[in-house]
């Protein structure tokens, strides 16, 4: 999933947490992690926006001269992605060599900056470049909660935050999708964006305030990390490397990738059109159906994880998951006189299905030494993020289907565009559901693979 925790340090809580203060020791530590997450919630509205505007974007940029066409939006919004990805590996190293409380402040800077470029530019290339920076501040933000929960919280907490954080992050950008999406239909898309950044704004000198790297930087210590301490950018990319030599981990990031491209196509970006256009829903009822499978994810994540832990498979779910999260949306593509509750419905159980996909990081994790878990982590949510390419496959499928037609300035794609294009989706799940029968059980075990052993000679 887009967002998980790549190579970050996972020390065992300062002793010093147990003393001083009952702030210091019972609140103060929930209310910084609280603030990284917030942060983390932000960042993933932020990632949904241009799913609200296609055709407010359409009319807004023109290239050459031209409005733009689905392919061009699919690329503007696909510009988070272009940062976001590539971070996935080096963000947990800078994490662990500045420190959170500098480099989390940084990224909220580079979020709320990208945001009121976005919304404020008449240039397609700028309003790129707003996105791209959105994706830089956004790919610490998942990250940063992570190396705060395990230098504040005792270590039996780290898998809770790392669960609920992922909820929260959902469920956060859920509430903030319906509540932009009023708000776009009363002041505008751009006055909304604009108010949307505020958030940013606020956030950073409230990070830069409260949040410190760890308990004893209250006293005065340093703020900074040792960097004798972290891996060096040289160990970082020979780990990388490494950990790609391995056919199973490119096989679990790709099966991953699959099976999470329905939640960043649709969602993110295209979902609420092709309800429009399809079901003629109105505007908010869109908006409100779409993010049920957010709300599937939320749920599924935590329950996927649990149930494949207790049976102790890791093929097996995944299995059922593609081939269910295929038929979901076969159901849901072709199922006649659908209502918008039968929609809902629909939307929940496919991202409960796509939620399976959690599991792949923990299969990464079980592919190679213990040495190597966090470059593979990060090489697996870099594979993942990867993914996000097909909101421009989908995109583009609309463009070659497009039968002519403007209205006001903007190209509408008619049902037929995007029932084409939507093959997409239950196509990438079919090709996950094959590809698992090519992946090794690991029986939640640690799979010792001599070829990525950084010590064999």
């Amino acid at each position: 999933m887009t967002g998980k925790a790549p190579l970050v340090q996972m020390n065992e809580p300062n002793p010093s947490i147990t003393k001083g203060s009952t702030f210091v020791t019972n609140v103060l530590p929930w209310v910084i992690c609280g603030l990284a997450a917030a942060f983390y919630c932000y960042e993933y509205l932020l990632r949904i926006t241009p799913g609200l505007i296609v055709p407010e974007l359409q009319r807004a940029f023109s290239v050459n001269g031209q409005y733009l066409d689905a392919t061009l939006v699919g690329h503007l919004s696909a510009f988070y992605y272009y940062a976001y990805t590539p971070m996935q590996l080096p963000v947990g190293l800078l994490m662990d060599r500045y420190g959170p409380r500098w480099i989390l402040t940084i990224a909220v800077f580079c979020c709320a900056v990208g945001t009121v470029i976005f919304g404020s530019t008449t240039s397609w290339w700028v309003a790129a470049m707003g996105r791209f920076a959105i994706g830089f501040g956004s790919a610490f933000a998942f990250v940063g909660v992570l190396k705060l929960a395990s230098t504040w919280l005792p270590s039996d907490r780290f898998a809770m935050i790392s669960g609920l954080t992922t909820t929260l992050g959902v469920i956060g950008a859920m509430q903030g999708n319906i509540i932009l999406g009023d708000l776009i239909q009363k002041i505008g898309w751009r006055e909304t964006i604009l108010y949307s950044s505020y958030i940013g704004f606020i956030l950073v000198p409230i990070i830069w305030l409260v949040v410190r790297n760890s308990p004893a930087h209250l006293k005065g210590a340093a703020t900074q990390q040792d960097p004798s301490n972290c891996m060096s950018y040289k160990q970082l990319w020979q780990e990388i490397r490494t950990s790609m030599t391995n056919p199973q981990i490119w096989l679990n990031g790709v099966i991953a990738g699959l099976l999470w491209t329905p939640v960043m196509v649709f969602p993110e970006l295209w979902g609420k059109l092709y309800l429009q256009t399809i079901h003629n829903f109105t505007a908010e009822d869109a908006s409100r159906a779409v993010t049920m499978i957010l709300l599937g994810v939320a749920l599924g994540a935590p329950l996927t994880g649990f149930i494949s832990d207790r049976a102790r498979r890791r093929r097996l779910p995944l299995k059922i998951g593609a081939l269910l999260s295929c038929i979901l949306m076969l159901s849901f593509m072709y199922y006649p006189n659908l209502t918008l509750t039968h929609v809902k419905i629909l939307l929940f159980f496919i991202g409960v299905a796509a939620s399976v996909e959690v599991i792949c990081f923990a299969i990464g994790r079980e592919n190679c030494s213990q040495s190597l878990a966090g470059t593979v982590v990060a090489v697996t949510n870099f594979l993942v993020s990867s993914f996000a390419i097909f909101q421009v496959v989908f995109a583009k499928i609309l463009d070659w289907t497009w039968n002519g037609q403007i209205v006001d300035q903007a190209k509408i794609y008619g049902a037929q565009s995007y029932q084409t294009a939507m093959l997409v989706l239950p196509a990438t799940a079919l090709l996950a559901f094959l590809l698992s029968f090519a992946l090794k059980e690991t029986y939640c075990r640690p799979i010792v693979v001599p070829s990525l052993d950084p010590n064999k000679k």
